[in-house]
């Protein structure tokens, strides 16, 4: 078979982490994602058959390596995709991680297309989220200490800003009872759960930031990236998660990711409304900010449209 003038060249490092990894060439590669340490390809096999392959730059702290470690932990918890090959992929440190493909369906792309209710997907993350929650955690297991969060938080954040998130960061860096670590997905939302054969059963994808935490942690970023606002909406993800849930440290860690979300967001549309959300959850939650006072970065008075 000739590859069309139109395929473009397959990628150096995806080729390579075929070779060493499956034993096989790459025929094609569709690049999904993108990110500063990451890259994110769907590549065809001479064998007719797919797979996925996750590049990881000699720079990243969590890698292929801690990826396939996390799969394999939780994965008689939870469907996830299957590991076929991980490994280091340079002389500099560069790490590569080939999974099964599930396909492009999403719980996220279902409900944009009107397939699935809004509230069923929002009980689907949240089921899956109870489940890797159950997933055994080795004394072993690299944790991902909280103040890595906060210093990354703190290398952007005006200082204004972090100082009034002060009370909220006082809550999620006491230091977490080991006995009551879980398995953290790390970054679940709609778009991380892939709908997978006739059944469209639920599989979780994306385990870059997984690692055991605070399961507070973990809800709190469902609710924050799936902009879970609505008495209804909160219903539905909080009450189909199965364990209980401190409360107090479900709302620090929303506000703590909120505030995360808003220094990420791009100038124009996406920074005004997640300033907002910040906005309207200081005002939900005044006892995890400081009074404001002077000047902010971020918005004061003004609330969401309704």
């Amino acid at each position: 078979m000739t590859t069309s003038p139109l395929a473009a060249p397959v990628p150096p490092m995806v080729s390579r982490a075929c070779n060493l990894l499956l034993g096989s060439p790459a025929k094609t590669a569709e690049r999904l994602t993108t990110g500063s340490r990451t890259a994110v390809y769907r590549v065809a096999l001479p064998a007719d058959s797919n797979v996925i392959v996750k590049l990881y730059s000699h720079t990243a702290r969590r890698n292929a390596l801690t990826e396939a470690t996390a799969i394999r932990a939780v994965s008689a918890a939870v469907p996830v995709p299957g590991v076929l090959g991980y490994g280091t992929t340079s002389s500099a440190g560069a790490t590569a991680l080939v999974t099964s493909d599930l396909g492009p369906d999403t719980l996220g792309s279902a409900v944009r297309s009107g397939g699935i209710p809004r509230l069923q997907a929002l009980r689907d993350l949240s089921t899956l989220l109870g489940r890797i929650h159950e997933a055994p955690v080795s004394a072993t297991a690299p944790r991902r200490p909280v103040i890595e969060t906060v210093a990354s938080l703190s290398r952007r954040c005006p200082p204004d800003v972090l100082d009034r998130l002060a009370p909220a960061l006082a809550i999620v860096t006491d230091p977490l009872d080991e006995a009551s670590a879980v398995w953290c997905h790390g970054d679940p939302h709609l778009d991380n759960v892939v709908l997978f054969g006739t059944r469209q059963s639920r599989h979780l994808v994306d385990f870059t930031d997984a690692a055991p935490g605070c399961r507070e942690a973990d809800l709190a970023h469902a609710l924050v990236m799936t902009d879970t606002h609505s008495q209804w909406d909160r219903h539905a993800l909080l009450g189909a998660y199965p364990h209980a849930v401190n409360d107090t440290h479900l709302a620090a860690w929303s506000a703590v990711l909120t505030v995360s979300c808003w220094t990420h967001a791009s100038p124009g549309n996406n920074r005004t409304a997640w300033s907002n959300r910040l906005t309207e959850l200081s005002r939900r939650t005044p006892h995890l900010f400081r009074p404001l006072l002077g000047h902010s970065h971020a918005p004061h008075a003004r609330r969401r449209a309704r």
